[in-house]
């Protein structure tokens, strides 16, 4: 486990930062990953590259919302607060409720106000201009969370099939209709044959 000691005014920072990322969660939560890498890991410490790359595994591989990881890296940032026993378990939940509401109450009151002003002037330039607008940059910040996922794991150089890989369901994704259940699972079975 890695140790840490955290503030009062640590975990208020905590809250702020995710209360001011919330607004740039436009390609979904997971967009913000990069972010939040330099956030929890090389700027504060507050938890390892490992702890951050495991969290997102674990999230995202549970059924539920993709969301569910940022509660998990505050939970693990609780957990190194508070250290083993209820200590840890209480300041796990304190982190995982902070990062959660920071997340989702400034992107939710949002997108309530804009769905609601979007649906009632959906025929407007502007509105069309904006939907197309933000597609490639919802897709510039998925590509950079796989990039600093990627890059957790190992060395380009070193894990090259795994970058091929990762190329190959780009390309598949983007120029077919294949199924991603059927990419998973070629994926898992690549991975368990130990050839990625």
């Amino acid at each position: 486990m890695h140790t840490i000691t955290l503030q009062p005014i640590d975990w208020l920072n905590l809250f702020l930062y995710y209360l001011s990322l919330s607004l740039l969660a436009v390609g979904g939560a997971i967009s913000l990953a990069p972010d939040m890498q330099r956030y929890l890991v090389e700027r504060n410490g507050w938890l390892t590259d490992v702890q951050f790359s495991a969290s997102i595994a674990i999230a995202q591989a549970a059924p539920g919302p993709n969301v569910l990881f940022i509660a998990l890296l505050g939970w693990n940032v609780g957990l190194n607060a508070g250290g083993a026993g209820i200590g840890g378990w209480a300041l796990g939940l304190l982190g995982a409720a902070l990062c959660m509401l920071g997340t989702m109450l400034p992107s939710a009151t949002l997108t309530w106000l804009a769905t609601r002003w979007a649906q009632r002037n959906s025929e407007r330039r502007a509105v069309r201009a904006f939907k197309q607008g933000m597609a490639p940059i919802v897709i510039g910040l998925v590509m950079a969370t796989a990039w600093v996922l990627g890059r957790a794991q190992g060395h380009i150089a070193t894990d090259w099939a795994l970058w091929l890989l990762t190329l190959v369901v780009a390309l598949l994704v983007w120029r077919t209709r294949l199924h991603l259940l059927w990419l998973l699972g070629a994926g898992a079975l690549l991975g368990a044959l130990g050839w990625v």
